[in-house]
This record gives structure tokens, sequence and C-alpha cells, in this order.
């Protein structure tokens, strides 16, 4: 039994992609075989240790321009050190379902601070906790420097009340707007008093003298609640497990909710304490998710896309500036999320000028591995840059890349028929427009080109 359809959709969800000779070798496995060995190769969690100092824990007193610049430029060394690290672990880990699950968690817990160890500590948070369980991830990222930081709780004293993270915590990351009142907000502000991490360590802290230890009302229940308490009774709230259902099932399955479905995974989820590996075990061995209209109907994210074609064709950046560069052009940088709220994905991701860019990115980086940033602009480049980004890219960067072809066509049999590769690069079945371009292409590397620059290679 020919499973390959299958188990491409699979890795192509759970995780950036298959390889060709992983397909084969996979080909004929059910999806429960599949879906054990994608997480099992999962279970190894390899932090990221790009940044190595705190630069907040020895600030400089009145610092002159001078200082100020270079201090702004280690940030900014640090910011790439720490985008690069991810992305090469994202396009060379076999972790897979686990990498793509931390890109999950981070636009589900989005956060953009200055401080770039306290943004890797979270990452790292999400990543241990990707295939755990929900609520001490939940309570990891709550406690962590880079979300006090980001959402105030740092100013959340008792007399005091700043409401932003009690807000947050339940219109984003738990119950979703509509599933709480106004007067929740105030009063699990209160529980959060406290809450705050040391400035000269950067380790988290509870402040007993800032903690508001008067009675507090929250969702119908009254008590001297603490923190830890207001998250244990939204998480008893099944709307929650309902919530993160939704926001997975458009990640992983379908931008257009499906009721039914959600439902089902909404009762995994919240019968198994929010563990999250039956979850995903679930939506993975359901027959539903192998459906058609499931199957290649998703928009890559920039990052997804990039990912993609590293995994794929094996690339090296001799300036990883450049990938930084991709992901400002396409708008989705690592770490640099445009809110609170995150990307918002889906459709979004696409206009016609940024889907020009996809569709160049591709080639450029396969074909010679050359472009203009911000050289010799269309007028239709010239009012999407000025637009969507509203500044010029400011540096002429030269894209230095080098795929592995003899890797990538190392593993693809001889005289194997045009189509069936195109077929094995595409989510979407192909069409007619696509099979009469394979089949022109004068041989296989032009042919991996072309099929790579089309719109349905943004798809997955």
């Amino acid at each position: 039994m020919d499973n390959s359809k299958q188990v491409k959709h699979l890795y192509a969800r759970a995780g950036f992609g298959i390889d060709y000779s992983l397909l084969q070798e996979q080909r004929n496995w059910s999806a429960k075989k599949a879906v054990k060995k994608i997480i099992k190769d999962s279970e190894q969690v390899t932090p990221i240790r790009a940044v190595t100092e705190n630069m907040d824990l020895n600030p400089i007193k009145d610092p002159t321009e001078e200082q100020r610049k270079a201090l702004q430029e280690k940030r900014n060394q640090q910011e790439k050190a720490l985008n690069n690290a991810w992305m090469q672990q994202m396009s060379n880990s076999s972790a897979q379902l686990r990498e793509k699950m931390t890109l999950f968690w981070h636009n589900h817990f989005a956060c953009n601070i200055g401080n770039y160890y306290y943004q890797q500590q979270l990452n790292n948070i999400q990543r241990t906790h990707a295939l755990g369980n929900f609520k001490t991830l939940l309570t990891a990222v709550s406690q962590s420097p880079a979300m006090l930081q980001f959402l105030n709780n740092q100013q959340n004293y008792k007399g005091h009340p700043n409401e932003n993270f009690a807000r947050e915590l339940m219109e984003l990351f738990t119950l979703g707007r509509g599933h709480y009142t106004e007067q929740d907000i105030k009063e699990s502000a209160r529980a959060f008093t406290g809450w705050a991490y040391n400035g000269k360590t950067g380790d988290f802290a509870f402040r007993p003298n800032n903690h508001d230890e008067k009675s507090k009302s929250f969702m119908g229940k009254t008590e001297n609640f603490c923190g830890e308490d207001i998250i244990n009774i939204i998480l008893n709230n099944k709307q929650t497990a309902k919530y993160i259902s939704t926001k997975l099932y458009r990640y992983l399955v379908n931008e257009v909710p499906d009721e039914a479905h959600i439902n089902e995974m909404a009762d995994v989820f919240y019968s198994a304490d929010y563990e999250i590996k039956p979850l995903l075990e679930h939506v993975f061995t359901a027959d539903w998710f192998y459906e058609d209209k499931n199957v290649g109907n998703l928009i890559k994210s920039p990052v997804e896309l990039l990912v993609d074609l590293n995994r794929r064709f094996y690339i090296s950046y001799q300036n990883p500036d450049v990938l930084i560069q991709f992901q400002r052009t396409l708008g989705q940088v690592l770490f640099r999320p445009p809110n609170v709220a995150g990307w918002p994905g889906g459709r979004n991701w696409i206009d016609s000028s940024s889907l020009m860019y996809r569709i160049k990115i591709p080639s450029t980086i396969l074909n010679a591995g050359l472009i203009d940033f911000a050289g010799k602009a269309s007028p239709e480049d010239e009012a999407y840059l000025a637009s969507q980004r509203k500044q010029q890219l400011n540096v002429i960067k030269r894209v230095q890349a080098q795929p592995d072809w003899n890797k990538f066509l190392e593993g693809i049999p001889l005289k194997i028929p045009h189509e069936q590769v195109a077929q094995y690069l595409l989510e979407p079945a192909l069409n007619a427009r696509i099979i009469a371009e394979v089949n022109q292409a004068p041989d296989i590397k032009a042919m991996v080109i072309q099929v790579v620059s089309t719109p349905e290679y943004q798809l997955c």
C-alpha cells in the first residue's frame, strides 16, 4: 500500500518537509507508525545558546553617545546571532516536530523586547515544553523575565495593579476574547501583583510585599487568590482547551475551523490534563487530517518557506544576515512579532507584492544566489516597500547562498520522470500548467527551479 502522499503531508505539517529518500523508506508505513517516528525523533531538547551575556545585568551609568552606540551594536549582534541560531536549528534538526511547535508557541506567546538573553531564555522555555504540558508551559512563560517585562508585570503592585498581563493571559494565551469580563481582568491583575524578576540576577522572584493579599472575585469564585490560582481556574474552564485547539487546527490542518474536529481535539486535550503530545497524536492520526481539502491548502509562513528550502537543498549562507533580510522583506522576523497578538498568518502572509518576492526568492537562492535587496526596484517594488515597510531596505546586500545540488540529486533516483519529482516537491496536486512546464524543462535542475518558483510551492 503506497502511503507516500499521507507521509509527505504529515511531514509538511508536523515538520518542515521530508527528503526524497526518507519518503521512499516510509512510503508503506501507516500514519500511526510515521507519527510515532516523528514524535520519537523530537524527544531530544537542544536549547539554543547563541547569546551568552545578559547586558541588562551590567548597566553603564550615564553612558556617553559612543558607549550608547557600542551597546546598541552589541544588541544588534546578539539579535542576529539568536535569529541565525534558530534558523539553523530549524533547518538542520531531526527534532522537526519540536521546532515546528516551538515556532507555534513563539507566535502564541508573542514577545518583542530588546534583551536577547531573555528572548533566548523564553524561546528555550517554549522548546523545552513544546510537546509537554500546557499548564507547565504557560506558568513558565508567565514567570519568564521576557514576558514579565513585555507585559509590564514588573509594574504590577498592590494598590496600583497593572492589568496588561492579566488581560493578555485571558485574551491571547488561554480563553480568547469574550470569555471573561473586565472585572475578571481587574481582579486577576491583583492576584498577579508581586510576580516579578530580580533585575540583578534575572531570575523570577515573587515579592510578597508587593502582593495584594485581600480577597478577589474571579470567574464566580471569591478567595485570596494568587497567580497560580488564577491559572488553575482558567485551565479548569474547557474554553481554554477549545481556544488552543482552534489555533492549532488553523496552524496544522486548515485555516477554516471545523467545529466538530475542534471539539474532538478539545475533548482529548482537556481529558489529558493539557498534555500536548496526545493532542498532536490525535490530529496526526485522524482520518480527516488526510482528507484532500486539508492537503496543500495552508500558506507557508516566510520562516517555514525559508526553512523548507534550507532543509530540502542543504543551503549554506556565507552571509547569514541575508536570512534576516529575507525575513524582513517577507514580513516575519523571528523575535520581532508586530505586536502582542503575534503574526496573523494564513492569507495575511500574501499580497500581490509579497507573492512576487516569495516567488523570486527560491530561484534567487538556487540559481547563482544573487539579488539586489534595495537596488533597481520596479515601481511596484517601490510602492510595496514604501507602504509595507515605510522605508527602503537601507543596505544593498548580495545573497551568497550555496545549495548542495549534488546532495539533493543523490537522493533522487536516475531517470525518474520529471512529473514524479515535481509532485514530491509540491503539496497540491499537479495541474496542467505545471505538468506542461516540467515536461519541457531541459534537465532536472532547471525543472526543480521552475517548480519551486510557482505559486503552488508557497502552499504546504
